[in-house]
């Protein structure tokens, strides 16, 4: 077994909440541990120590950017949510997204469209994809998800990008779930990316911005990146850099390695109902449902297995998934559903007894 999911095996949990955030590879601890244990210089300054430190933050920034379209660079954030929020705030002009979208775009829609910027949230299909990729002349940005947090579904982000350009608009990629598992198309504009969810560390993004595109800084202080301010950290842009490196290298076999563990899963799930489109989706996000079904009850009664009934960002806000709403599911229907998330460190047998866990306990609701 991996020593991540050993490590969960110690504790007797069974992780399967990969969409709130994967385990942190070891390779990428391993490139953190000497900027956190004796290599403390900033990256800023001038001297040797902080050109090295320097250093080591570009070798991670191009890490990160070769999974990304070309002709573009890549500026370290402190995570996704401050990213999205850049690029969107950043631009100008009407903007259009989705209603599937992450709270990180949909929140901030809503904030400036309280301020007076003109907004539109499109509708999406019962299988969460985009009705309709027509875009109104005039927009400035266009935002869209390239694989959802909730469901799994992979939007047509070439199609999207392309109706956004013919309409005179920037097109954003929240990348976040897809980066090095999707591929980006290369007509995109800027890219929202988080290392922990691509088996990183926590606390550091990027924003990924096409040459020639320009956008007004978020934050203000030293410039350090060129139109973001802030002091790196190199332990976590190099954290973010192997992690991204490692997404490269194992791409097929992760690929393969969760398309085995979606099959088996659905295949012990008789009678569940997949929320989303099973094609085309990221076999790493299994989103089901059973009617009837008390998630809460189902939560407690698999104490040692770590899974969601929806978006970690809206954890305890006692709502049901917007996603699933948006996708016309009943509230009944979007509280009777459960997200499995697996990935590299999963192995077939925690799926395997996880899963005959759930199926137990869901059963005994039934009975």
């Amino acid at each position: 077994m991996a020593a991540d999911g050993a490590y969960d095996a110690a504790r007797g949990m069974i992780y399967l909440d990969y969409q709130a955030t994967t385990p942190l590879a070891p390779e990428a601890l391993a490139a953190m541990l000497p900027w956190l244990e004796s290599q403390h210089a900033n990256p800023h300054s001038a001297h040797r120590p902080g050109r090295g430190a320097r250093a080591a933050v570009e070798v991670a920034r191009d890490q990160v950017a070769a999974l990304l379209p070309p002709g573009g660079r890549v500026i370290f954030t402190a995570g996704a949510t401050e990213a999205l929020n850049w690029a969107i705030k950043g631009s100008g002009g009407p903007l259009v997204t989705l209603a599937t979208e992450h709270a990180a775009v949909l929140d901030t829609v809503r904030y400036l469209a309280a301020n007076g910027r003109a907004a539109t949230v499109r509708t999406v299909d019962a299988c969460g994809l985009a009705d309709d990729a027509a875009i109104a002349p005039g927009t400035g940005l266009v935002a869209a998800m390239l694989v959802n947090n909730e469901i799994g579904v992979i939007q047509p982000i070439a199609a999207l990008a392309d109706a956004a350009h013919d309409a005179g608009a920037l097109f954003l990629c929240d990348a976040v779930q897809g980066y090095g598992r999707v591929a980006i198309p290369d007509t995109v504009d800027l890219v929202a990316l988080s290392a922990h969810k691509v088996y990183g560390p926590k606390g550091i993004g990027a924003l990924w911005i096409r040459d020639g595109v320009t956008l007004d800084p978020l934050l203000h202080g030293g410039d350090q990146e060129g139109g973001r301010s802030g002091t790196l950290s190199p332990a976590l842009c190099a954290g973010f850099g192997v992690a991204a490196r490692l997404m490269a290298e194992r791409r097929e076999a992760d690929a393969a390695h969760v398309a085995w563990l979606w099959a088996m899963a659905i295949e012990r799930l008789p009678g569940w109902a997949v929320n989303g489109a099973v094609e085309p989706r990221y076999f790493g996000n299994l989103n089901v449902r059973r009617d009837g079904l008390d998630v809460a009850r189902l939560m407690s009664d698999c104490r040692g297995i770590a899974f969601s009934a929806g978006s970690a960002c809206a954890s305890g806000s006692g709502r049901s998934s917007h996603v699933l709403r948006a996708i016309g599911l009943t509230e009944a229907q979007a509280r009777s559903s459960i997200r499995l998330g697996f990935g590299r460190y999963t192995t077939e047998e925690e799926l395997r007894n996880a899963l005959d866990a759930i199926l137990a306990a869901a059963d005994r609701q039934r009975s």
